[in-house]
């Protein structure tokens, strides 16, 4: 088969959680281990950090990548769903899966999978660990796709486990409270493996506690020990958004700049740098000239995009991947800082998020336009508008991304500030529109 070819198999074939939502999703490791058995195990063939949560797993994990690329190690990266490209889901140093590797690998497993029958996810998993094992990467980087105790990724022994930001999301599968998601994410923790918590949230803490007690792994509340705080807005020029981090209380890396100029930025920054320590405890050799270079270059080290990402000045035109009540939040507090005359949001969302609850949080003042990606999972563009103007928001509904973000740019005047989110997938097509201009 071709790339594309390929592409297509692993697409078509296969169900994929983040096109058909939950049928693509399905419980237990028995698939997985039966891959990576098949393959010789290559999940115990390199150390590993692994990073769970709701919100800021993404960009804990592309930070932590980030900075252990400057202190000098190969560093293999797992992410998803990707923007642009699928390659862009694995990655050693920065540089995606090439296409050769996959093509060959699909190849060369296939029989396997029409065997196993594996779903899109289990597929990618099994690829990344094989990928980074014939790499010989001194450390992977592997963010959770779904959950976390019956995540595909969850065949591996990391050296610590990360756990961000516990909010409300894919409750038809993780569960309809937060200890309940707490508890997914939890079954990642292993047996004395060192496990950090971004966020110390009264709600789940105790859900952390009694996980790490059971497993006998030592567990830290990031928070506990670090702060961070941007102090200033973004320097328009560099991007650059400049910090203020402490640790036990004391100035730590004294103006310290990050490249991830969102707000909820000081939230997984905790996480990061508590992790970090637990990997220097291990033997890992990480300075501060380290530190400091992986945040200030962590977008050029890692390909990350979508977070926060300014795409245009005059109108000020900013995407952002937040997709559910919790990550809008902030990104909509953020947003009202920005200096503008009107506001223009372009929006589109998933059928299986609380649409109510995010489009709550939009500001009633704004124009809108109403789309829809092209994945089957999308939230048709008219039945969103409608339920927006039910929650008080004027717009018209649009029969693509692509279509949407052209009104806006249009109607929006020099002082004027555009928005586009509510779903990573919008973002995702708003990528690749930029990328062609």
């Amino acid at each position: 088969m071709t790339y594309s070819e390929t592409l297509a198999y692993l697409y078509d074939q296969l169900p994929m959680f983040q096109r058909v939502g939950a049928a693509g999703f399905k419980k237990g490791l028995g698939n997985t281990l039966a891959l990576a058995e098949a393959q010789g195990h290559p999940e115990r063939g390199f150390r590993s950090v692994h990073v769970a949560g709701t919100n800021g797993k993404g960009s804990s994990s592309h930070l932590l990548a980030a900075v252990l690329q400057a202190a000098g190690y190969k560093v293999g990266l797992y992410t998803s769903p990707h923007l642009r490209e699928f390659t862009e889901r694995i990655r050693v140093n920065g540089r995606e899966l090439a296409p050769d590797y996959l093509v060959a690998w699909v190849a060369r497993w296939r029989p396997l999978f029409e065997q196993v029958q594996p779903s899109f996810f289990e597929m990618c998993v099994a690829l990344a660990f094989s990928y980074f094992a014939e790499q010989r990467v001194d450390v992977a980087v592997v963010e959770v796709g779904l959950g976390g105790r019956f995540d595909s990724t969850n065949i591996i022994t990391p050296l610590v486990s990360l756990i961000t930001n516990i909010s409300l999301d894919h409750q038809a599968l993780l569960g309809n409270t937060l200890p309940e998601i707490a508890g997914e994410k939890a079954g990642i923790i292993k047996p004395g493996v060192p496990v950090v918590v971004s966020q110390t949230q009264p709600e789940v803490a105790d859900v952390f506690r009694r996980e790490a007690a059971g497993q006998l792994a030592h567990l830290v509340f990031a928070d506990d020990i670090y702060q961070a705080s941007f102090t200033a807005e973004a320097d328009p020029e560099t991007g650059l958004r400049p910090l203020a981090l402490r640790q036990h209380g004391r100035p730590y890396l004294p103006n310290a700049e990050l490249a991830l100029p969102g707000d909820y930025q000081q939230l997984n920054l905790p996480g990061v740098l508590a992790t970090l320590d637990e990997l220097r405890a291990q033997g890992f050799r990480i300075t501060e000239a380290a530190v400091r270079a992986g945040l200030r270059q962590v977008t050029q080290l890692t390909g990350l995009r979508g977070r926060w990402s300014v795409l245009g000045r005059r109108p000020f035109v900013v995407c952002d991947t937040g997709h559910n009540a919790a990550g809008l939040k902030m990104v909509m507090s953020q947003l009202q800082r920005v200096p503008h005359e009107r506001l223009h949001l372009v929006i589109g969302t998933v059928n299986d998020k609380d649409v109510p609850a995010m489009l709550a949080l939009l500001p009633a003042e704004g124009i809108f336009y109403f789309c829809a990606a092209r994945i089957p999972r999308a939230l048709p563009a008219d039945e969103l508008a409608e339920m927006g103007r039910q929650a008080g928001l004027q717009g018209e509904a649009y029969e693509s991304v692509a279509a949407a973000v052209a009104a806006a740019q249009a109607a929006a005047g020099p002082a004027d500030a555009v928005f586009i989110g509510g779903s990573t997938f919008v973002v995702a097509e708003v990528d690749a529109l930029y990328a062609e201009a």
